[in-house]
């Protein structure tokens, strides 16, 4: 039972990762820090792109416009949180009988 409790929290911790790479690429991007052009940029941006917008859709949904600053990002890193925070501390010890943190 600690494996795939484990593995839950590796997959969140990759999930973290990609939001925040996702959330900088878009700063670059609307910038024009970085070369649109270039096949390779597009391939990681269109990459970042399908991975985490089907985490900010419904997100996004539930905001109201706050005119260009998109907060969906931070609110799926809130969620991702709390997730970690609740499996270390409610799940994980009821299911192992004690805490392994």
């Amino acid at each position: 039972m600690i494996a795939v409790i484990q593995t839950v929290l590796f997959l969140l911790n990759i999930i973290w990762f990609f939001v925040i790479a996702s959330a900088i690429f878009s700063w670059l991007y609307a910038f024009n820090v970085i070369n649109t052009n270039n096949q390779a940029i597009n391939m990681i941006g269109r990459s970042l792109y399908q991975l985490t917008e089907p985490l900010y859709r419904p997100i996004r949904r539930i905001l109201p416009d706050m005119g260009g600053v998109d907060l969906s990002p931070l609110v799926v890193l809130v969620i991702l949180y709390f997730l970690e925070l609740f499996i270390k501390t409610t799940v994980a010890p009821a299911l192992l009988g004690a805490s392994m943190y």
